[in-house]
Formats: structure tokens, sequence, C-alpha cells
């Protein structure tokens, strides 16, 4: 029932027969056929089937929380099993919000060398993307804010606490200052995250309790861009503390930013279960340190 269960999830994802084929290394009939096995054998009908996909039903959406946790869990049992005999191997796949892609070098480092049969993939996402990627078993673990908005079902291991600074170039009007305040940054030429990042939201709920809004001329979802726009000397922008310390020296001022001086906790967020893959609990093990070090 395994295979019929993992179809399922991809065809979940996919919302589509083909693609979900595609993905599984079957051909679309085989899917079709194995997704009508697994309602006979479950009694309930769990697609809506018209000349395309049409969605789950309410029992196919219940199922198909099941067929993750289940999914999870053998994929768990198949790890510990080969790390029994070679060790931690295989890949982690890791989202991680922009905004903390400056840090991520330093967990997946020690990491790493103390499991050298490990891969890492790391991906930039948002932090919606990294919830939704987690619970449909394409993400193993992320890296996001743990104190601004909802995040659900599963664990977290605190990391480091974010700090907002003022990024301009050395030429600008307030290069010269040891701090401003977010009223005063509403009155610069800012380019920012865009507003499905969750580091933007944040930058906008800060702003409006300083009682100011901002439109950004320019808007990205990349740090990378920000950056350059900002080295143009046209324009300055609102990052993290972590992000502007890799960039001040290059003809760049970080300032920070008062009333309030703002702070967001960051950490690494794994899938809630009750026993976790070897690979998983090391990662955890490592975050931890990494969080001690942090304090």
């Amino acid at each position: 029932m395994i295979d019929k269960l993992e179809m399922f999830i991809a065809l979940a994802a996919e919302r589509h027969f083909g693609r979900a084929a595609e993905v599984c290394g079957v051909t679309q009939p085989s899917l079709s056929s194995a997704i009508r096995q697994l309602e006979d054998q479950l009694g309930v009908q769990l697609v809506y089937r018209g000349s395309r996909f049409q969605g789950l039903t309410p029992e196919g959406q219940s199922v198909l929380d099941w067929a993750r946790k289940i999914s999870g869990n053998v994929r768990a049992m198949k790890d510990e099993m080969r790390s029994v005999h070679a060790g931690l191997s295989g890949l982690l796949r890791l989202g991680v919000i922009p905004t903390a892609l400056p840090m991520v070098a330093e967990l997946t480092g020690p990491f790493t060398a103390h499991h050298p049969n490990l891969r890492v993939t790391v991906l930039s996402c948002t932090s919606v993307e990294i919830l939704a990627g987690i619970e449909s078993l394409e993400l193993d673990a992320g890296i996001t804010y743990l104190d601004n908005e909802p995040l659900g079902r599963v664990s977290q291991v605190p990391l480091y606490l974010e700090y907002y600074r003022f990024l301009c170039r050395s030429t600008s009007a307030l290069a010269g200052r040891d701090r401003v305040t977010w009223a005063e940054v509403a009155g610069e030429p800012l380019c920012l995250l865009t507003s499905d990042m969750q580091n933007r939201r944040i930058v906008n709920q800060l702003l409006a309790e300083a009682g100011v809004r901002v439109q950004p001329t320019v808007e990205s979802n990349s740090s990378i861009a920000l950056i350059a726009h900002v080295r143009s000397g046209q324009w300055a922008s609102v990052v993290p503390m972590r992000l502007a310390q890799m960039f001040q020296d290059e003809g760049l001022r970080s300032i920070p930013i008062v009333q309030p001086e703002a702070e967001h906790l960051v950490g690494l967020i794994t899938p809630r279960r009750d026993l976790q893959t070897p690979v998983l609990a090391a990662l955890i093990d490592e975050a931890a340190k990494f969080g001690a070090r942090s304090r």
C-alpha cells in the first residue's frame, strides 16, 4: 500500500495525473489504477474526477494527512536501517528564508563535517513555502521565523535573534549617523523585499507602529538584488544585521534602527514526529549547539 500512498501524495501535490505519474516514474494509466485500487481498499472516494483532476474529496484530504504521516515514518525507518550499516548518508533538503541565507553555512558546515556522507540542498524559500514543503514532504526541514506568524505542526529549535539595519551608501545623508529611527528610514528612497516575504511584513509592521508607510520604488524577492540597488547609490534598504555585515566594508554603511530596536527569533523547524529520522535528529542536535553558541 505504501507505493499507492506515495502516488496519492504526488497527485495531491501536482494536482494533475500526468505530472504526478511523471514524478513517480510510472505511466498515467498505472497511477490512475493505483489511486482507484487505494479507493477500493479504503472504501471511500479520494478524488473528484472529470476530464481532469478536480481536487480531493473530504475523505481524500483526511487520507492525505495519514499518507504523509505514514510515508514520513517509512522514510524514517529506511534512514535508520541504512544508518546502522553505513552511518548517516543521503540527501537533506533544507528550505531557508532569504534573510537567513547569510548564516546557513554556519549550520551546514559543522553538520556536513560531522557527517561526511550526507549531502545538503539549500533552497531559498518564503516562510509559507517552507511550511508547505515540510507538510508535503518536499522539504525535510526549514529555517524561518519562529515568533511572528503561526507555524502549525512543526518542532522548533531557536537559532539566533534577527536585528534590523538601515543599509546605505557612505555618501547617503544618513550615513554619518550612529542610529536612525523607523520614521527617518521611511523618508529615504527604499528598495525592499516583496510583500510575500515575511521579513517585508515585519518591516511594514515596524514602520506602521512608527506611524509611517512607505511605497518602495524597487522590490525584489532576492536579498542580493537589494544590495546591488543600494550599491548603485540611488536607494537604501532595511536588511537583517547578518546580511548587512557581509557588505558594510564595500562602501556601504550599516546603521542600527531604533524606536524600537526590534528583534525576531529565527530557528530550525522540522516535522513534528514521535521519532525523528537519524538525519533530522543529527540536524536538530547541530542546530541546538548553534543556538547555544548564539546566545
